[in-house]
C-alpha cells in the first residue's frame, strides 16, 4: 500500500483486525483521512484494551507531514510506532495546513477549532482556492456543524484534520477535510424515533432529510445545511457509519454513491472535498 486515504480505508481496516500490526513502511501519500481514520482505529482498539503497532513510513518527507499536522502526539497514546522516533530533519517548511489533527470532546473545541481555521483560512483559502468572503463564512460554518454532529450524537470523542492539496489530474488546489468520531453512529443515533433497516437508511435519513435523535423544532438540519453548502460549491462528501457509505460525488470525481457491506466500525466518518472555484 502507497497511499493512505479514503479510498484505502477499508484495506488498512481489514489489515489492522487481522493483524497486530501494520506496515505503512512503503506509503508516500497519506491524507487527513488516512490519518484520522487510524487515530480512530486506535480509539476502538483502546476501548477493547488493545495497544497494536504501526511501522511508520520510511519516506521522512512523510513523516515530517504527519509530524507537522501532530499526528504522532495522539498516534503514542493508541499505538506502539517502530521507530519510536520517526525520521525528521526537524524542518517544517511552508506549510499549508489549515488544521492540525485536533480533538473533539466538549464545546469548547469547536470555538478553538474556528478561531484556528478561521485564522489561516483567509490567506489559504483566498489565494489557493479563490473563495470570497461568503465562501469562507459557509465553510466555517459547514466545519462547525460536521464538529458539532460529534458532540451532540456521538457519544465519543473524535479528531478533524484539514488540508490544502495540489490535485493534478483536476488541475485544481483542493482543501481535503476529515471528520471523524468512534462513536455510536447514524442508526444507533436516530433509532430511539424511526424505524431504520439499515446503516445506510439512517445516513439519508440525517445527510437527505435532515432527520435528528431529537424532537426539537429546528434541530437536526446541521449536516443538511454542510450539503448544501458542498453542493454549492461542487465538493464531494461522503458518510461512512456502520458497514455503509453514502457519497454525493460532483461531474469532476468518480466512485460509488452508496456502498454497503463494508467492514463494520462504530461511529462516522465524514470526507469532505471542495475544488478551486
Amino acid at each position: 500500500m502507497t497511499q493512505l486515504t479514503e479510498e484505502t480505508f477499508e484495506k488498512t481496516l481489514r489489515s489492522f483486525i487481522r493483524s497486530e500490526r501494520i506496515d505503512l513502511g512503503g506509503v508516500t501519500f497519506i491524507d487527513p483521512y488516512g490519518m484520522v481514520g487510524l487515530l480512530e482505529i486506535g480509539e476502538l482498539c483502546m476501548l477493547e484494551d488493545v495497544k497494536k503497532t504501526i511501522v511508520l513510513p520510511r519516506s521522512p518527507e512523510v513523516c515530517r507531514y504527519l509530524e507537522r499536522m501532530d499526528f504522532f502526539s495522539h498516534a503514542k497514546r493508541y499505538f506502539t510506532l517502530e521507530p519510536m522516533q520517526p525520521p525528521s530533519d526537524g524542518s517544517s517548511g511552508a506549510s499549508d495546513v489549515l488544521l492540525e489533527i485536533t480533538p473533539i470532546e466538549r464545546a469548547n473545541d469547536i470555538h478553538y477549532i474556528v478561531g484556528k481555521v478561521r485564522e489561516r483560512a483567509q490567506a489559504i483559502l483566498t489565494a489557493h482556492l479563490r473563495y470570497d468572503e461568503r465562501a469562507i463564512n459557509g465553510f466555517i460554518v459547514a466545519l462547525s456543524e460536521v464538529c458539532q454532529n460529534i458532540i451532540e450524537h456521538s457519544e465519543n470523542k473524535g479528531f478533524v484534520g484539514i488540508q490544502k492539496y495540489r490535485f493534478p489530474s483536476l488541475g485544481k488546489n483542493i482543501v481535503k477535510i476529515a471528520v471523524m468520531d468512534a462513536g455510536i453512529g447514524f442508526r444507533r443515533s436516530l433509532s430511539n424515533r424511526f424505524k431504520l433497516k439499515s446503516d445506510l437508511e439512517a445516513i439519508e435519513k440525517g445527510l437527505l432529510q435532515g432527520a435528528s435523535r431529537h424532537e426539537d423544532e429546528g434541530r437536526g438540519h446541521g449536516l443538511a445545511a454542510v450539503r448544501r453548502f458542498v453542493t454549492q460549491w461542487q465538493g464531494r462528501l461522503s458518510i461512512r457509519s456502520g458497514s455503509a457509505r453514502l457519497s454525493l460525488i460532483p461531474k469532476w470525481s468518480r466512485g460509488r454513491e452508496k456502498e454497503l457491506n463494508l467492514t463494520q466500525f462504530p461511529g462516522s466518518q465524514i470526507n469532505i472535498i471542495l475544488p478551486e472555484m
